[in-house]
């Protein structure tokens, strides 16, 4: 499980340090791949196995499907993170989440999310009040 909100700074070849606290679960590989609201999500390889496997036995006749079928599979990139931690990002994720220089990494429980530090304060700004009010919806009282 991912918690935690870091800022690491991307290097001249797109590359981060992953936080210490977030390594021991992606050592051996991870995915990272486009999500939504423009950040990238990057997921333990074992986790995104199990997830293509319900994405491929979707129903391919629904375009909704096919696009985002073809977006995790031809947009999105298995990596291993080198001896020192640090991952690559390739230029078209970098690009889609709008990636230069600083960016937030944020656990999120079953993925770690990639956010440019901008993008994320503009979005978290208008969750700020869904959060508070959406305790009842979330965790109905007994």
């Amino acid at each position: 499980m991912f918690f935690g909100s870091y800022s690491p700074k991307l290097d001249d070849k797109g590359r981060f340090f992953l936080p210490s606290r977030l390594r021991d679960e992606l050592v051996k590989g991870l995915f990272i791949a486009p999500y939504y609201d423009f950040c990238l999500a990057i997921y333990p390889m074992e986790t995104f196995q199990e997830m293509a496997k319900k994405i491929a036995a979707m129903p391919a006749s629904v375009s909704k499907v096919r696009a985002f079928q073809r977006q995790m599979a031809g947009d999105g990139s298995a990596e291993i993170p080198d001896k020192q931690g640090r991952v690559h990002i390739p230029p078209k994720l970098r690009a889609y989440a709008h990636l230069d220089g600083e960016i937030l990494v944020r656990g999120v429980m079953d993925r770690i999310e990639l956010w440019n530090p901008k993008l994320w304060e503009e979005h978290s700004a208008g969750q700020q009040r869904i959060y508070a009010d959406m305790d009842e919806e979330i965790w109905p009282s007994s």
